[in-house]
This record gives structure tokens, sequence and C-alpha cells, in this order.
């Protein structure tokens, strides 16, 4: 017969040492993931919220002309990031088209092309709703960069003095676009 170890709690298996242990490892994790689940996801904090749009001088696709920022100043101006293998994109742009249809008179839409070529971008957009309103090529994504994009669609609203006011990460919903749009007048 061997003897117990010392302490007599041989094979009992529960160990104050190790739900200490687990406690510790899991109660930041479950913090952290409350933390994340009541972020609302197309609304982030953004680093150039309140400060002067970068500018940018992009050729549009129309035309090849140079459009640049400067040259849109005394409009309010919605800037969207997208590209043609985007998925929310294609929900997102006969919308943006309409909103642009709709708002045109008081606010400048410009879409920025992400990572994308010419003749699939005019392919795309004569099957998903069109040409309402400018689409600059971003070669080379400087401004993509500049602007902090990390992913499409991103939607940027500056106000008429070249001010970022707010960002939308995903797809704009409607709601959310008239009510930011209603912001920047």
């Amino acid at each position: 017969m061997s003897a117990a170890p010392e302490g007599g709690r041989a094979g009992r298996g529960f160990s104050y040492k190790a739900l200490i242990i687990g406690l510790v490892v899991t109660l930041p994790l479950l913090a952290l993931l409350y933390m994340g689940l009541s972020m609302d996801p197309h609304r982030m904090d953004a680093p150039l919220v309140g400060k002067p749009a970068p500018p940018f001088e992009l050729h549009r696709l129309s035309d090849g002309q140079l459009v640049s920022l400067e040259s849109l100043r005394g409009k309010p101006v919605i800037l969207n990031f997208w590209a043609t293998w985007c998925m929310p994109c294609r929900q997102e742009h006969p919308f943006m088209v309409s909103a642009a249809k709709k708002l045109g008179d008081k606010i400048q839409f410009v879409g920025i092309v992400y990572q994308d070529k010419n003749e699939m971008v005019n392919a795309w957009l004569d099957a998903y709703g069109g040409r309402g309103y400018p689409t600059l090529i971003d070669a080379g994504t400087k401004t993509a960069i500049a602007y902090g994009v990390y992913g499409v669609p991103e939607t940027y609203f500056i106000d008429s003095q070249g001010v970022i006011r707010d960002k939308v990460v995903g797809p704009v919903r409607p709601d959310e676009l008239f009510e930011l749009a209603g912001r920047l007048q």
C-alpha cells in the first residue's frame, strides 16, 4: 500500500491555484470580448476626424482630368473608397448613386477606386448602377494610405472647409448617410 502525498489531497484533482490562474486569464478576456461586442463596427474612432482632409490630386476615370480636393472646397464632400472586388461595395453603390442625385446640389460625392484596374471599374460601373458622381483612380494607393484606409468600403464626410467630420467603415446605411450628410450642411 502506497502512502498518499503529504497534505492528504491525492486523487481529489481540485486546486485553488489552478482556479485563480484560470480566473486571472479568463476575466480580462471576457472583459475585452464584452467591450468589443458593444461597439458599432461601422463607427470607429479615426485619427483624422476633426482634422483637415489630406489633399489629393487624382485622375477622373471618365476623361482622365485631374481632380483635387482643393477644387472641391466650398462644398461638403462625401468621399467613398471602393473596389470592384468588394461585395459590400456592390450593395452600397446603387444607394450612393441615388443619394448623390438627391443631395448633389448641396454635397459633392466622390468615389476613389482602391487597388483596381480601370477596365474592371468601367465594366463594374456599367453593371452596378452607373456613374452618378466622379470616380477617381488612386494609382499606387497613395491617397488611401494618406486617409488610413485599410479596407473597403470606407466613407469620409468632409465639411466645406476641408475638415473630416466623420468616417464610416463598411457600407453606409441609408439613414446613416443622410444623418451624417445633414451634419455637413
